[in-house]
């Protein structure tokens, strides 16, 4: 599998700027007329429900594996991807404005632990409740396995990651939803995170079995199986849940 190719990752890079413009905002809108913040105005400015047909769930170790895959799935089939990192890689540089306006102790050097605690709180229940509405809004989820994600490859793992911690427990509530109502286009003759003190190690037990395994192998034929249908007879993930039954089931 050619992933490795410089192109795709150079496409990926693109793609997932345009992504981070829409999320990278200044604190200053934020702030009410009463010095409150605003959440609601916040979430929708720095974590942007950006229209994406696959939401790529991945360890942070794993971003350049992130953007090739956008890359790839761009240019051989014209599908666009939100890749978490987008979001939760800026939710640092959210608290750190937050934090350095309300949470300094008297003296401007250190932190309030309560403050901190506070903002830290509201800013992470944000950021999931935002990585949720994307991967509800999505119509595919694709996790990248690798011994950066999980510790085992079986049906139960375990990961450091709250973050893919929470997208895949998500991903077995999230709403089967009929495809007319992601391509509502299509008529119906045709869908950067922190790395914790060592000293702190939290595992999280993980449940794979709701999802279905691909390998690079099984994207090769998805790729060969898509260059054999005309233009316009089918959407490219519908051959992709061909080729792989149990991937959707409504």
């Amino acid at each position: 599998m050619a992933f490795e190719e410089d192109s795709f990752y150079q496409k990926g890079r693109t793609l997932n700027a345009q992504n981070k413009l829409q999320i990278k905002r200044t604190l200053d809108s934020f702030v009410s007329a009463d010095g409150s913040l605003n959440g609601s105005k916040m979430q929708a400015n720095w974590f942007p429900q950006v229209e994406a047909d696959i939401f790529i769930s991945h360890s942070h170790k794993d971003e350049k594996m992130a953007i090739t895959l956008a890359g790839w799935l761009s240019e051989k089939f014209g599908l666009s991807t939100f890749i978490d990192s987008c979001i939760w890689g800026y939710s640092n540089d959210l608290l750190k404005l937050i934090d350095n306006k309300h949470c300094l102790n008297p003296g401007g050097e250190t932190y309030s632990y309560q403050k901190r605690n506070y903002s830290t709180s509201h800013v992470h229940m944000m950021l999931s409740t935002a990585l949720n509405m994307m991967i509800d809004k999505a119509e595919c989820l694709f996790f990248l396995n690798t011994p950066n994600s999980i510790t085992t490859s079986d049906i139960i793992g375990n990961t450091e990651s709250p973050w893919i911690y929470s997208e895949i427990a998500m991903s077995q509530l999230v709403r089967k939803k009929p495809l007319r109502e992601y391509r509502p286009e299509i008529t119906k003759a045709f869908s950067k995170g922190g790395v914790l003190n060592e000293q702190l190690r939290i595992k999280y037990d993980l449940y794979l079995g709701h999802l279905t395994e691909i390998s690079g192998a099984d994207l090769t034929e998805w790729k060969k199986a898509w260059n054999k249908i005309s233009l316009n007879e089918k959407y490219p993930l519908d051959t992709l849940y061909e080729l792989n039954p149990k991937s959707r089931i409504l």
